[in-house]
C-alpha cells in the first residue's frame, strides 16, 4: 500500500515522502493518526497545494516539544515514592503512567506515550535514566528516583 506523510514519522520518513507500508499499518495507524494519506493521484494534488501549510505546522509542533524538553530538562530529577520490602524490591512497580504523573505534578505536562521504557517498568529502589520522546526529532533523558515511602 503506497501512502503520502502528512508528517514525519520516526524509521519511516518526512513530511511529503510517498511510501510503501503494509496495509495494516497504513489502515489502522497511519491514516487514522492523520499522519497519512494514501497515494492517489488526487491526494498528491492536495497535498502539493497544502504542501507549505504542513511544513509550518510541523515546525510550530517542533518549536512546542523542544520548549518542553528544555523545561524537563531543568527540572532535576523527578522523585517517585513507593512501598519496597527489605531487599530494596518494590510491592509493584513503577511504569510510564507513573513518571507521566510525577512530572505532571512538577508542572511539566506529560503524557504516558511519551516516556519509553524499553526494558520494562522499574522494580527496585534506586536512580535511573528514562528516555523520554516529546517529537520524533526531540527525545532527551531525565533521571528518576525511586525512593521508600515512608512507614506509616
Amino acid at each position: 500500500m503506497d501512502v503520502i506523510l502528512l508528517e514525519k514519522v520516526g524509521k519511516l520518513g518526512n513530511i511529503g515522502d510517498m511510501v510503501s507500508v503494509k496495509a495494516g499499518f497504513g489502515r489502522n495507524f497511519l491514516i487514522p493518526q492523520g499522519k497519512a494519506v494514501f497515494a492517489t493521484p488526487d491526494n498528491v494534488a492536495d497535498f502539493e497545494a497544502r504542501r507549505a501549510e504542513l511544513e509550518r505546522s510541523a515546525e510550530e509542533k517542533l518549536g512546542i516539544a523542544q520548549s518542553r524538553a528544555e523545561q524537563l530538562a531543568g527540572l532535576g530529577p523527578v522523585v517517585i515514592t513507593a512501598v519496597a520490602g527489605d531487599e530494596g524490591r518494590l510491592f509493584g512497580s513503577v511504569g510510564p503512567r507513573d513518571i507521566a504523573e510525577a512530572c505532571t505534578a512538577k508542572g511539566v505536562e506529560l503524557a504516558k506515550s511519551e516516556v519509553k521504557m524499553p526494558e520494562g517498568a522499574i522494580r527496585e529502589l534506586g536512580e535511573f535514566e528514562v528516555q523520554i520522546q516529546l517529537h520524533s526529532d526531540v527525545e532527551l533523558a531525565i533521571a528518576v528516583v525511586v525512593a521508600e515511602a515512608a512507614a506509616a
